[in-house]
């Protein structure tokens, strides 16, 4: 089995800054791209930042400049470093790899975690 492991949200006043991790475990093969999702109170999951292995990265608009996106290949592990946090960012974030694992390949997501960012 794959489990995909989140820590580092939490409640920040404006301005703040917070580090979310995961970390893939199981019976992977290998990883292709890893990302962290978000979903506020009423409104659509979305993109927040990508990584492919090879370390490109993409950003939603709305967190360019202020958040950044790295991984570790050898732990399986993607971080995301966000500063400058805005009360509009508030949500649960949740982290994304596709990766082909002893079972099938495919997506896999993690459990979730809350960021609360206060004014």
């Amino acid at each position: 089995q794959v489990q995909l492991v989140e820590s580092g949200g939490g409640l920040v006043q404006a301005g703040g800054s917070l580090r979310l991790s995961c970390a893939a475990s199981g019976s992977i093969f290998s990883i292709n791209a890893m990302g962290w999702y978000r979903q506020a109170p009423g409104k659509q999951r979305e993109l927040v930042a990508a990584i492919t292995s090879g370390g490109s990265t993409n950003y939603a608009d709305s967190v360019k400049g202020r958040f950044t996106i790295s991984r570790d290949n050898a732990k399986n592990t993607v971080y995301l470093q966000m500063n400058s946090l805005k009360p509009e960012d508030t949500a649960v974030y949740y982290c994304n790899a596709h990766l082909i694992s002893a079972y099938d390949l495919g997506d896999y997501w993690g459990q979730g975690t809350q960021v609360t960012v206060s004014s």
